[in-house]
Formats: structure tokens, C-alpha cells, sequence
């Protein structure tokens, strides 16, 4: 949970500024949100291989090293030169980032007790969360130093993050030999269970949304409001405020109502605030449309974790763990390119509507999808 907070403080240090220092470059707003979608690509590339990684070496030793990958990659950027050079060295920690990222969901899968998955995943989503409250507004007055310094200092986060890790766990018995552990379900055997795919939907969307968020909005704020990127820092602080207002009580109201009402509450609100983006051009307004979108996916974040859990709880790693994050970083790829190219032909009003209506779909979609809470996991159904 401190390893998350601190990786989150850094990650939103560096957000509202990462789309100001590709447009520093002289280059569209569609190559400026592409940093954003080559971090994520690496993070597809690599994700399949994250499964045998971690049935090899373990969660921990992942972890640590991911950590240390993307600080290595951060530290870099401070330093590029052009555009392009931006562009590989932010790829480049996409590697790193989906190893601490599955290794941490396969940690949480296997120790959370079932009767709280959801409150345990509140609780881990939030601290994220807080980190990119306190994140934005670091980062957003450190713009004043240059667009450079937010990488620098995001670096030196993940290497606290590194060591909090190391220190934390390098005597706990949870870190067990990989071969004493149980294989996670396979792909083939999550696919045949409708909660499933209906993860995998809202996985997608998600990260579309997630990438808008860090990709679009401060371009919104910036280039249409006509507003300083450390206002684009506030927006990013507004939306992470909605989020973590409700992601404790919504992770642990699934613990006792199910997860289905607030994964179609969640994504109904987020599809209705950010269509209300679509049709302001008032700065305040905007500032609270934000927050109340955050509300949406503060809902959601926990509660699919949770929905997570209850599908592939049993073991370490596994394809379809692996299967569910390339589902993000799918959306996280493709959100920024598609809307980045609206917004350049069409204006970021038509953008914002795309996402909404795509966050519409998936509240449809869990309306048609059964409830997850106490059932058994996949791993034990028969293969058909």
C-alpha cells in the first residue's frame, strides 16, 4: 500500500506535464498524446511474458526490478533532446511498469480473504489515488522550475518505492518459491465464464479512460480553457479527489451488495460527466465536471479489482491475469491515438462524447452479466 502511494505521488508528478513537454517539441496533439499510448504499448508487449516471470521468480523480486526500470526510464526523459528520443525512453518504462503492476494484482489476488476482497481493494486503489491528489499539485508547481524537473523528481519516488518494497517484504513468508505455488487459471478457462469477459470489456474502457484523463484533459485545459499547465495539475487533483472520496466505501458496500450495482452506477456517472465536458467552456464548470467523473471511477477501480479476485483467485500469476492488464493497456494504446485524432479534426467536445458513450456500453454490458461475489473461481470449473 506505501510502495503504491509513493509510485502514484510520482506517476502524477510528471502527468500533467508529460502531453506540455511533447508539445515543447513542436509536434501535433495527436504525437503529443502518442507518449502516453508507447508506454502502454511496451506494457502490451511485454505483459505475456509477466506470467512465467512471476512463476519463476515471485512477486518481490518483479516487483523490485520493474520499479527500477521505470526509474531508469523517468530519469532519462528528463534528459531527451527531441521528440522522438521522449517518445523511446518513455516506451522503454513501459516494461518495467507492467511487471510491478501484475506482480502487485497477483499479490493482492492470493492474500485477500474473500468476505473483503472488496474493502481490501479500496483500500489499495486509494492509495493510488492519493498519490495522484498530492502528485498533480507537487508536479503542477514544480512546472515553474521547467517541464524537465517533475521526471527527476519522479525517478527519485520510485527508488523510495524500490527500497519501501525491499524492506517491507524481504523477510515475509508470503514470499514463497515460486514452484510451491499454484498456476492461476488459464486463459481458456477464465473465457468460458461471462464475468470474465465482461472484465475484459471494462478493462478496455478503462484504460481508455485513464488515458484520456492524463493525455486529453490537460490538453483540454491548456489549449482550449487558454489555462497554465499547472492548472492542468489541478484537474488531474480535482478527478482524483472524486475518485478517492468513494473508493473505500464502495470496496467494501461490494463486500455485502455485490459488485454489479456499483460497476453500472460507476460507469453511468463517469459516461454522463464526461459528456457534460463535451459542453463547457467554463473553467470552474470544467474543475467540477472533473471531480464528478472521478466520483464515476472511483466506484469502478476498486470494485473490479475485486470482480478480479473473485474470478481468478487461486494462484500465482497466469495467462489470464496477464489476459485481463493487455486488456487496459489495449484501451490505454488506443484511447489517446483515436481521440487525440478527433479532437485534432473534430474539437475535443465530439472526443469527450466518444468516451462517454463508450463508458454507456459497459454499464450495459454488466447489466446483462451476473454477480461475481461468492462465486467460485474459474480455476476450478472443468475445461470444455
Amino acid at each position: 500500500m506505501s510502495a503504491a502511494f509513493v509510485i502514484a505521488l510520482g506517476y502524477g508528478l510528471v502527468a500533467p506535464v508529460l502531453p506540455a513537454f511533447a508539445r515543447s517539441f513542436d509536434v501535433s496533439i495527436t504525437a503529443a498524446t502518442m507518449v502516453v499510448s508507447a508506454f502502454a504499448l511496451m506494457r502490451l508487449a511485454f505483459a505475456p511474458a509477466t506470467a512465467p516471470l512471476l512463476r519463476r521468480m515471485g512477486e518481490r523480486p518483479v516487483y523490485l526490478c520493474g520499479l527500477l526500470i521505470v526509474a531508469l526510464s523517468t530519469l532519462a526523459c528528463a534528459f531527451a533532446n527531441s521528440y522522438w528520443q521522449l517518445l523511446v525512453l518513455r516506451a522503454l518504462g513501459g516494461v518495467g511498469s507492467v511487471m510491478f503492476t501484475v506482480s502487485a494484482m497477483s499479490l493482492l489476488i492470493r492474500i485477500s480473504p474473500p468476505a473483503i476482497r472488496g474493502r481490501v481493494s479500496g483500500v489499495y486503489s486509494s492509495s493510488f489515488v492519493l498519490g495522484n491528489i498530492v502528485g498533480p499539485l507537487v508536479g503542477g508547481g514544480l512546472v515553474g522550475l521547467g517541464l524537465r524537473v517533475p521526471f527527476l523528481v519522479y525517478a527519485a519516488a520510485l527508488v523510495v518505492a524500490t527500497a519501501v518494497v525491499w524492506v517491507a517484504l524481504r523477510h515475509s513468508a508470503l514470499i514463497a518459491p515460486a514452484a510451491q505455488e499454484a498456476t492461476g487459471p488459464s486463459l481458456r478457462q477464465a473465457w468460458a465464464d461471462g464475468p470474465y469477459r465482461a472484465v475484459l470489456v471494462t478493462a478496455v474502457v478503462f484504460g481508455w479512460v485513464f488515458a484520456m484523463r492524463v493525455s486529453l484533459l490537460p490538453l483540454f485545459f491548456t489549449d482550449v480553457l487558454h489555462q497554465s499547465p499547472s492548472m492542468a495539475g489541478f484537474a488531474l487533483a480535482a478527478y482524483a479527489a472524486g475518485d478517492v472520496l468513494v473508493m473505500i466505501p464502495a470496496g467494501r458496500a461490494s463486500d455485502t451488495y455485490g459488485r454489479r450495482p456499483f460497476l453500472i452506477l460507476g460507469m453511468v456517472i463517469l459516461a454522463a460527466a464526461t459528456a457534460g465536458l463535451a459542453m463547457t467552456d467554463q473553467v470552474g464548470v470544467a474543475l467540477l465536471v472533473t471531480a464528478v467523473a472521478g466520483f464515476g471511477t472511483g466506484l469502478v477501480a476498486p470494485v473490479i479489482q475485486a470482480t478480479v479476485a473473485d474470478v481468478l483467485y487461486g494462484g500465482r500469476g497466469g495467462s489470464a491475469l496477464a489476459s485481463y492488464q493487455m486488456a487496459q493497456d489495449s484501451g490505454v494504446i488506443a484511447g489517446p491515438v483515436i481521440a487525440g485524432v478527433v479532437a485534432d479534426r473534430l474539437g475535443f467536445g465530439p472526443a469527450f462524447s466518444l468516451t462517454a458513450a463508450l463508458a454507456a456500453i459497459v454499464a450495459v454490458v454488466w447489466m446483462c452479466t451476473g454477480e461475481t461475489r461468492g462465486q467460485a473461481p474459474v480455476s476450478q470449473a472443468p475445461v470444455t
